[in-house]
């Protein structure tokens, strides 16, 4: 069972100098907008119970030497439920971030809306949702933090419309609250660690590690807070090559090289590249592709956005995941590193029913549109669609370790009704060499070995 913080302890997890904004309470019709008889008393004693005046309090903190706008939920007030002050609280403290350009975090712990104020307690929900537009478009990050419980619309509206979500161990985190749900339903799905496992919180951070948490997702997402929007930032430069250096004779020898077993991963490419770095999980949408590791991170000083494929089939959630990180990346003016290594796209019965085809037309469309520059690497195989949905137009560079195909010799050979001894050829014929792709205008460059931090252009 989750410990149920206060909105001062939540607090204190994060920070020691958060200043809440002075929100005197509207005058209002006695027992609220429904005439609910006790009303006004309920919240008399809610107010006496926890020392607060609503279930939401704002204002600005400092979170590892960010200022930030800081939104936390009082479950003791009510059970945290939203009504019209609360509703009046989070657009005041959305709106606070957009005109201020400070990142907004907020701490929910909320039973969902409040049925003493009936259909006006829901309506905030809506307003909610217009201010996750206006700070979207302002470019302004939010992090959430799920206490013990977030569920209904707090979930739904603040919690689940974040950037980048996290969760207290055990914590309740559904839109179905405790009393609500089916009998005999499942008690797992209704917690943060199911949800994170479905690919809708990024991260479960203890209580001891969250302002640390907090404060590098800060770092990361927001590093100029309170600065005027950037203007188009420059692209991330590639990667250097952590293979060898000497270039396939022939198709065949790229294909044996791209697939052999000891070859240089995504993740060493990761860990040599970024000095930190902090990932993104799932594609809120119920799946996670193990395979495909999305997130930002600092490269020479600057934040980079980044999805890397790891040399497995990737499957609709990888492909919407990185759909997901670049939209985000490039709502943030952040320049984009994709690491493109796959023998393609996941074509099992499952893949088939999750929606492989549109997952794959979310990742081409998201790096089509992307305003922020998109620097690709191909860092191993490159198969076929599932690859080259991941490429950046223009600006995609090889490994002398990798290749790109539309299709694996295998099964050309095949679809030519050629026998498995015709594959090595049939690989030659496809020209799918590093040399053969700069030759053939589908990629930059061949990238060096050189030193990493060395300035030099990658060679062709």
């Amino acid at each position: 069972m989750a410990e149920r913080l206060s909105a001062r302890e939540a607090v204190a997890l994060l920070t020691a100098d958060f200043a809440a904004a002075d929100t005197p309470l509207p005058e209002g019709p006695p027992d609220g907008p429904l005439a609910w008889a006790g009303y006004d008393a309920s919240r008399a004693r809610a107010a006496e119970r926890t020392g607060e005046e609503e279930s939401v309090l704002y204002g600005t903190a400092t979170v590892g030497g960010r200022p930030c706008v800081l939104v936390v939920f009082e479950f003791g007030f009510l059970g945290g439920s939203l009504g019209r002050a609360a509703g009046d609280r989070l657009v005041a403290a959305y709106r606070t971030a957009v005109d201020r350009r400070l990142p907004l975090v907020s701490l929910v712990a909320t039973g969902g809306s409040r049925m003493q104020e009936g259909m006006i307690a829901l309506t905030q929900l809506q307003r909610v949702a217009a201010e996750t537009v206006r700070l979207r478009a302002a470019g302004v990050p939010h992090v959430t933090v799920l206490r013990d419980p977030s569920t209904g619309g707090g979930w739904a509206t603040v919690g689940a419309g974040a950037d980048v979500v996290l969760a207290l161990p055990s914590a309740q985190v559904a839109f179905a609250g405790s009393r609500v749900r089916p009998p005999h339903a499942d008690p797992a799905a209704y917690t943060a660690e199911d949800q994170h496992a479905h690919g809708h919180v990024d991260a479960i951070v203890p209580p001891d590690r969250l302002g640390a948490a907090v404060a590098r997702w800060l770092r990361l997402l927001a590093p100029e807070a309170g600065g005027p929007a950037e203007p188009r930032p420059p692209a991330a430069p590639p990667p250097h090559a952590l293979g060898g250096p000497v270039l396939p004779a022939t198709g065949w020898d790229a294909v044996c090289g791209a697939r052999a077993a000891g070859r240089p991963r995504a993740r060493a490419y990761l860990d040599a590249y970024f000095e930190e770095r902090a990932a993104v999980n799932g594609d809120r949408a119920g799946g996670v592709d193990p395979g495909v590791e999305c997130g930002f991170g600092v490269h020479d000083g600057r934040v980079v956005a980044y999805a890397a494929q790891d040399g497995g089939a990737t499957r609709p959630a990888g492909f919407r995941t990185v759909a997901r990180l670049v939209r985000l990346a490039d709502r943030l003016g952040i320049p984009v590193l994709t690491l493109i290594d796959t023998p393609g796209a996941a074509n099992d019965a499952e893949a088939e029913r999750a929606g492989a085809g549109p997952a794959i037309a979310e990742a081409f469309a998201a790096i089509a549109e992307a305003r922020v520059p998109v620097t690709s690497l191909l860092v191993g195989e490159g198969g076929s669609g599932g690859a080259l949905a991941l490429a950046a137009p223009g600006n995609t560079w090889v490994t002398p370790d990798g290749y790109f195909s539309v299709i694996a010799p295998e099964l050309a050979a095949q679809i030519l009704k050629r026998g498995p001894e015709e594959v090595p050829d049939t690989a030659c014929q496809l020209r799918l060499r590093p040399q053969d792709l700069v030759d053939l205008g589908v990629v930059r460059g061949i990238v060096d070995t050189a030193a990493e931090g060395q300035q030099e252009a990658p060679s062709v």
